[in-house]
């Protein structure tokens, strides 16, 4: 099965929330109320760094993705 590089996620015990799940590597999951990340991956200390320069580029296209997804409901 091929998985889109980016899918809306939700949950009602946390109704604020707005998740998006990052299916290509580096897998995450990145709630849009609070940008808070949580990473399916392990990395080591070079790793780290390596996605401290990436993650921002990251977080820009899950939040324009989301965009996307609301403007396509709204139409």
């Amino acid at each position: 099965m091929e998985l889109p590089k980016f899918i809306l996620g939700d949950n009602t015990d946390l109704p604020n929330a707005i998740f998006v799940i990052h299916t290509e590597f580096p897998r995450f999951i990145i709630n849009l109320e609070d940008d808070d990340v949580e990473w399916f991956e392990d990395f080591d200390a070079q790793d780290e760094k390596e996605l401290e320069l990436e993650m921002e580029g990251l977080v820009e296209e899950a939040t324009a993705f989301y965009d996307r997804e609301v403007a396509q409901y709204d139409s």
